[in-house]
This record gives C-alpha cells, structure tokens and sequence, in this order.
C-alpha cells in the first residue's frame, strides 16, 4: 500500500476512535454534572469537572488531528492550529474556577453536612468507570500522536477518581460515613488543581512562544553544529505552534566550499531524528557575511 495512503487511513481511523471517545466523556460530563445535583454529591461533581478535562484533551487531540489534515491558507499559513491552545486556557481557567467552588462547599459541609443519595452517586460512578474503561481501549495506540498519547493518559488518570467516588458512595451506604464524599471531592480537586495549572502554564508557554520544554537549546546549537558543512549557527529560535508542532529558524554559517544542498539536508535530518522538529527555516550563510548578520540579529 501507498505510504500517503496509509497514512489517510490511519488518520481517519484515529480521528474516528477519538470521536467516539470525546462523545462518551461529553455525556458522561453531562449525566454525573446533572446526577450530582439530584445526589447532592460533591464528590461526584467534582468527578464531573475531572471529566471534563478529558473532553478538553479528547477535543484537543480530535481538533489537531483534524486540523492536521485540512489545507493551510495565504491569511493563515499555519491553519487554525492555535484554536486548540486557547480553548485550553479558557477550560483550564474554568477548571480552576470549579475547584475552588468545591473546596469552599466542601469546607461548608464540615460544619453543616448534607444529605448524600449515595446509592444514585454509586451507579453514575460506576458507569463513568464503564465509560472510562471504553476510552482507554479505544485510545491505546503506541504510535499514536502525542496529542493523541495525552489524551489517553489523561482519561486512564481519571478512572483514579471514578473510583474514589464508588468508595465514597460504598462509605456512606455501609457504614454511614457522609463526610467520605466531601474527602472524595477534595481528592478528586487536588487531582484537578495541579493538572490544571500544568496546562495552564503549557499553554501560556506556547502563546507566548517559549522555547518547547523537551527542548534543550544548548544541545540542539550542539547537534547542528556537528552537521557537515556546518560552521556557526545564530539567531537561533525554537517554538510550538500547537501542541507536538514545534518550529525552528536560524541563520547557519557553512564553511568555505559548502555545498547548500547537502548542508539542508543534514540539518533537516538532523533535527526530524534527534528533536522531532519537521517544520525548519534555515537561511544559508558564507563565512564574510556573518559579521553583517551578527550584529544584525544577536
């Protein structure tokens, strides 16, 4: 078979698996969002808005693959990329928002506890457990993208909450235990609060186009330093576009007798081997030029 076609083929079935598994988490969202109300639970709301990052990172990991497919324009050479990071600062920022409702209701109900329906909390957890487990298997793909990778371990770090929520719900049914709801939700929040703040911080990092975290300037100077041909290297910049799209341009010195060709190619394999780094702008220089260009761009 044709690799290109291969390829399509492979997309449009990640792309399918991913939407089943983002339809799965947005209902499971809206049933244990509505349940908790019913239930009076607040570790089940709180169960909710963990879930609701997984709809974040499925939505992420679904729209990048989509995107990837679809033709950039002479407005926007890189697509709509982007959309992904700041629907990530918007929900990460909601998420936030909710822990911090549920710690001060939880702090509430230590004083005055509340009437919980655990056995209506049990089966929603349950289920959501169900849903989780579909998620994962649907999901589990090592040659998968990253987005696609993260959004696995995201949904498998859930199933921790689900079942804090089932014992929680079994503590109050066996053994009367109503505070183990509140304990569950604070679990499930400091679960939330530090994932949230990671994404957060990722994201700003890409907005404000930072040097990639799994990138090391210094050994990334060294590796293209060592390319043949390869003399100096400055104005060296590396950023993410989106989330596993990270983008490099520098200008790069050859030595005297260099042949341009050879030179690009060496890089370019260079830096799609060593950093996964497809997307490179590299402008060619001879040794005389350098000190024009130096001052020029430090």
């Amino acid at each position: 078979m044709n690799c290109t076609v291969h390829s399509v083929h492979q997309r449009t079935g990640q792309r399918a698996r991913l939407l089943i598994a983002l339809t799965l988490a947005a209902i499971l969202f809206a049933v244990e969002a509505t349940a908790s109300i019913f239930a009076n639970s607040l570790a089940l709301l709180a169960e909710a808005f963990h879930v609701l990052i997984d709809v974040v990172a499925l939505g992420i990991a679904f729209v990048a693959v989509w995107l990837g497919t679809r033709p950039v324009t002479d407005r926007r050479t890189f697509g709509l990329l982007r959309l992904e990071i700041l629907a990530t600062v918007l929900n990460t920022v909601l998420l936030l928002v909710v822990a911090a409702v549920v710690l001060v209701e939880g702090l509430r109900r230590f004083s005055e506890p509340s009437q919980v329906q655990s056995s209506v909390v049990l089966v929603v957890a349950a289920v959501g457990l169900v849903s989780n487990g579909v998620s994962i298997y649907l999901l589990r793909d090592p040659h998968a993208s990253l987005a696609v990778r993260a959004a696995y371990l995201d949904v498998l770090a859930d199933v921790a909450a689900s079942v804090a929520v089932i014992i929680s719900a079994l503590a109050n049914i066996f053994a009367g235990r109503q505070l183990a709801d509140t304990f569950a939700a604070f679990l499930i929040v400091a679960l939330i609060v530090p994932r949230s703040f990671s994404l957060l911080r990722e994201a700003i990092d890409v907005l404000l186009e930072a040097t990639p975290r799994d990138v090391n300037v210094d050994t990334l100077r060294e590796h293209v330093l060592a390319c043949s041909g390869v003399l100096d290297i400055h104005d060296l910049h590396v950023w993410t576009i989106t989330s596993g799209v990270n983008v490099i341009s520098a200008h790069v010195v050859m030595q005297r007798g260099a042949d341009p060709s050879a030179v690009l190619d060496d890089l370019a394999t260079c830096l799609r081997g060593d950093f996964d780094i497809e997307h490179s702008t590299f402008q060619l220089e001879t040794e005389d030029r350098k000190r024009i260009e130096s001052g020029a761009h430090p």
